[in-house]
């Protein structure tokens, strides 16, 4: 039997209630969106961005090692930038195997991420090609800097969708390399100007921090996952 008399909305109600958990309804977003497509979506353009950074690596024009000189800046600024994908990477995966969903604001900062770190080819060319020139170099600490902080809200958009006793949560802690990073981007920044040596040491030093292996999220999973009674 048709309800041709219900109101709009209350038709819309209705059409929602069957639609599975998950799905986008009339009425905006269900319960609970699942993360899956979100961590598909940001694999597949950190993928298409080392693709992009490795297309820009030009074979050189001699045959014999000396014709590799001329590259050495813009092989390092690939390495240099590779590193810090790689680091994103893997900080986005293990924070999202923490997290049981997304909403909307957690999809639009995810994109926000992605914005900045889309940049990443464009700024490592720039720097590579002009020899680590003063404003290429500080450009790109910029990046580093805005990409910082769009994971700094990404990051806490999914702990106040998680609440404050989730295991995401637990396991970020104080967070302390979340905090000291933009910072050193900050002084890095400036230091271009005085000696690009400079800047790239702290750019190094940020990707070492993160390099050292961070246990806390797989312990914070371990220890959910952990039978009830096992020590």
């Amino acid at each position: 039997m048709e309800n041709r008399d219900l109101p709009v909305d209350a038709e819309r109600v209705k059409a929602s209630e069957t639609r599975p958990r998950g799905v986008v309804s009339l009425l905006g977003y269900s319960a609970r969106m699942e993360k899956n497509r979100l961590e598909a979506f940001s694999d597949a353009v950190l993928a298409i961005i080392i693709t992009i950074m490795v297309l820009e690596l030009r074979a050189p024009v001699g045959e014999h090692l000396s014709s590799l000189r001329g590259l050495g800046p813009i092989f390092l600024a690939y390495v240099l930038s590779f590193v810090f994908l790689a680091i994103y990477w893997n900080n986005h995966h293990h924070m999202l195997a923490a997290a049981h969903q997304v909403n909307g604001a957690v999809l639009w900062a995810n994109m926000h991420l992605l914005f900045w770190l889309s940049l990443t080819p464009f700024v490592t060319s720039w720097m590579g090609e002009t020899e680590f020139a003063p404003v290429p170099t500080a450009a790109y600490g910029l990046l580093l800097l805005l990409a910082a902080i769009a994971y700094y809200i990404l990051q806490g958009r999914i702990l106040a969708l998680e609440g404050p006793g989730s295991v995401l949560a637990r396991a970020v802690g104080s967070d302390w390399k979340g905090k000291v990073s933009p910072v050193i981007y900050a002084v890095a920044i400036p230091c271009a100007f005085l000696h690009q040596a400079i800047a790239g040491a702290l750019y190094v030093v940020v990707a070492l921090i993160w390099l050292i292996p961070d246990k806390r999220i797989e312990r914070a999973l371990a220890e959910v996952e952990q039978p009830p009674g096992d020590v």
